[in-house]
């Protein structure tokens, strides 16, 4: 049985004095003693030429720190859990806190946290974070799985030309060669120069505009940085809300004034297509057209194009009537928190990873590159389909040169049936799209 995800907390502090910049995460926060021990448990393994990456406690909590920029100091430590998700769990929380560092990054620069010059200043900087960190730590958004995939979260819309070619002549228009049209944080149409930006920026940008979004203002003027491409000089991200849960945005210099853009680009380009856009709005549970229809067992999938680093996911209402006598299927929050943890099992197993985000001075044992098992490593092929049973449904992993496909089915669809749903679904899902 894959096991329920516990609270996490975060710890930051700086990494040459261990003073705490901030805590964020579960409400029951740790004491200042045990925050000084996970410092001085890490600074003593240091002396001694050891890099203390993570550990687990007897009652399953796990904790993992890093170190970046010989600055700044993030611990991530989860409650306790049955055993057997130990290391699915250690890449869970290190994956969560190179998401951290980068947002800190792209709100901040990173000049200002790689130079601490006045801590209680930082302190108050920091504060602008919150939002987005507190967004990644609840990882709650359904249809939000990129911050663990580092691959953007898409949705499928119904007339995609429309859409691209509506993006990318709002972008020329605002001076821009960054352009995207968001719904509910996941891409509905992006210029080529938005998807050249590193697929970790991708998560995050569409991260920022979900917690940004939260906001009353229809439109916004943020100052980013681009934690791969431009750490240390700010662009301004211009944001203006379409439809509730709709926005676009475009990443430009000094030109064109946010009033400006949001009167004379916004209704000339956008006006048109609001019922395009809205059609958009109606699929989000499904990220696909309605035109693509699925086999009725699918419980959810995640479909992960591995060549453009893009991703659609969905958790789908039962086509059928449930059969009376047969296993209660699990709720829509359940099948979210499986599929998360089906793919951490295939990828910390079985499949290969391709990895996108920056090499870092610290090589840590149990980092992206060392993730699959030991087994795995023996062998003279590489694993291209899995499964897993449990008593709330079967899951079915397939990989292909240029897919990875992770399926939820009930528990009542034989096994020797797994492989051809897979396969059925992949077609019928990039027949239909070219995804």
């Amino acid at each position: 049985m894959m096991v329920q995800e516990g609270p996490i907390q975060l710890v930051c502090l700086t990494a040459s004095s261990g003073v705490p910049l901030f805590t964020r995460g579960a409400s029951r926060q740790l004491p200042f003693s045990i925050i000084g021990s996970l410092n001085g448990v890490h600074m003593f393994g240091s002396g001694q030429g050891v890099v203390l990456s993570s550990c687990e406690t007897e009652e399953g909590g796990k904790v993992v720190w890093r170190i970046f920029q010989d600055s700044v100091m993030l611990i991530a430590v989860s409650g306790g859990h049955q055993a057997g998700s130990s290391k699915g769990e250690r890449v869970h929380l290190q994956r969560l806190l190179e998401n951290v560092w980068s947002s800190m990054v792209m709100v901040l620069g990173q000049d200002e946290l790689a130079n601490v010059r006045n801590v209680e200043r930082l302190k108050k900087d920091l504060r602008s974070c919150f939002g987005l960190i507190d967004l990644l730590l609840e990882d709650q958004q359904e249809g939000i799985l990129g911050q663990l995939t580092h691959c953007a979260d898409c949705l499928l819309p119904p007339q995609p030309a429309v859409l691209q070619e509506a993006v990318q002549g709002f972008a020329k228009a605002a001076d821009s060669e960054f352009g995207c049209l968001l719904v509910h944080g996941r891409i509905v149409a992006a210029t080529e120069m938005w998807w050249r930006l590193a697929p970790q920026e991708i998560v995050l940008l569409s991260a920022l505009m979900l917690s940004l979004s939260d906001s009353a203002s229809a439109s916004c003027d943020y100052p980013v940085f681009l934690p791969q491409g431009s750490p240390t000089v700010a662009h301004r991200l211009l944001c203006f809300r379409l439809l509730p849960g709709a926005d676009v945005c475009v990443l430009c210099g000094p030109t064109p004034s946010l009033h400006g853009a949001e009167s004379g680009l916004v209704g000339r380009f956008w006006s048109p297509l609001v019922d395009i856009v809205r059609d958009c709005l109606a699929i989000r549970e499904r990220s696909l057209p309605a035109s693509v229809s699925l086999r009725p067992d699918v419980l959810a999938f995640l479909l992960i194009n591995r060549e453009n680093h893009r991703s659609i996911c969905s958790v789908l209402p039962p086509l059928c009537a449930h059969p009376q006598g047969d296993p209660a299927l699990p709720s829509k929050a359940r099948c979210w928190e499986l599929l998360k943890l089906f793919y951490i099992f295939c990828m910390t197993r079985y499949f290969k990873q391709e990895e996108v985000s920056p090499p870092t001075e610290e090589k840590e044992e149990g980092s992206h590159q060392g993730n699959t098992e030991d087994f795995v490593h023996g062998l003279s092929h590489q694993p291209l389909q899995c499964y897993l049973v449990t008593d709330e449904c079967k899951s079915f992993g397939l990989q292909t040169s240029q897919h990875q496909l992770f399926l939820l089915l009930p528990p009542v669809v034989p096994t020797f049936a797994l492989h051809t749903v897979a396969t059925q679904t992949l077609s019928t899902i990039t027949t239909a799209t070219a995804f």
